[in-house]
């Protein structure tokens, strides 16, 4: 049996798949991925299922070294340095790690969180039909907590097949859309607008559980106390200092903090890739074209498999290229 034994994580590096649905009606949280596209694609590259469980990785670095044969890998989501003995491999490839190999992942360039797929993907106990960790609830497997040194992650053994890539959209710096509610009511127009018109930044303090936004506070009409309700991934709740909280898949299933507006589920994963102190804005949309968005965001996952290629596709020849006469013919100015 091979295994992928964690030598170094970071502190927000643990197992997730698509969530547990179906019981938020009970209070169980959903938790899962934060990126769900990404993950999606860590798992094409493999021939695993969409939303099979991976290792998301946080913000901060990890190292793996496989042990007990060849583990085949897939590195998708925020850029960020990664090795195998010291060889730089890229992110949105698979790759097959031998015996003994360790992988060191860096921190994160240009988003957040990292997911790095297993072929076959990860064994564990499915717990309320999900293997996704969330700390708090002590949910989650093959660990019921984040990753820690010495973890030992049980998993199919490499296939031998060919290495792929995969081409993604690029990202993109437009403004998170929302839609308002369903307690706008609780504030004044001009409060509204200023929530819209406003530049936002995350704060350090967030985590999987909530974003909290840094930016002009946001007045209530009437109190910021509601009668508790229902929440989804995505909701923003205004509490009493003003400063906007986007629920993320940790969260409550229900608040008492009146929500102005809710992230479209096609946005969420932008957001959640925005890294702390960085700058944006949000805009508001209607229902029709956040359901357009988010038909969007499920046929691009749907069509990732065609997306794959082979690898050895976007690998230069070094040998060739150092033969090969590629600037032309020169011409030395001091000859003339």
């Amino acid at each position: 049996m091979s295994k992928l034994v964690v030598t170094a994580a970071g502190p927000a590096t643990s197992v997730q798949d698509a969530g547990r649905h179906g019981a938020q009606r009970y209070g169980l949280t959903p938790s899962g991925a934060m990126d769900t596209l990404a993950l999606a694609a860590a798992n094409a590259l493999l021939g695993n299922a969409p939303f099979a469980a991976a290792i998301e990785l946080g913000p901060l670095g990890s190292a793996f070294t496989a042990r007990g044969g060849p583990v085949r890998i897939a590195l998708a989501g925020a850029q960020r340095p990664a090795a195998v003995e010291g060889r730089p491999i890229s992110l949105n490839e698979s790759i097959t790690l031998t015996e003994g190999e360790r992988l060191t992942l860096g921190v994160a360039r240009g988003g957040v969180f990292s997911y790095l797929a297993i072929e076959g993907g990860i064994q564990g106990e499915l717990m309320f039909g999900s293997l996704a960790v969330n700390a708090r609830a002590g949910l989650g497997s093959p660990f019921p907590r984040p990753l820690q040194p010495g973890d030992e992650i049980r998993v199919t053994a490499a296939s031998g097949t060919r290495e792929l890539r995969i081409d993604l959209p690029n990202p993109t710096d437009a403004p998170i859309r929302v839609l308002l509610g369903p307690q706008d009511d609780e504030f004044a127009t001009d409060a509204v607008q200023l929530f819209l018109d406003s530049e936002w930044q995350i704060s350090a303090t967030s985590d999987r559980m909530g974003y909290r936004l840094e930016g002009p506070p946001i007045k209530h009409l009437h109190g910021h106390n509601i009668v508790s309700d229902g929440t989804v991934n995505g909701s923003i709740q205004i509490p009493g200092n003003g400063q906007p909280i986007v629920l993320m898949p940790d969260r409550g299933t229900s608040g008492g903090y009146p929500k102005i507006a809710t992230v479209i589920t096609a946005d969420l994963r932008r957001l959640a890739q925005t890294q702390a102190g960085r700058g944006f804005r949000f805009q508001a949309v209607s229902m029709a074209q956040a359901q357009a968005e988010y038909r969007a965001m499920a046929q691009l996952i749907r069509a990732l498999p065609s997306r794959v290629v082979d690898a050895q596709a976007s690998q230069l020849d070094i040998d060739a290229l150092h033969s090969a006469n590629v600037a032309g013919v020169a011409t030395n100015a001091f000859d003339a």
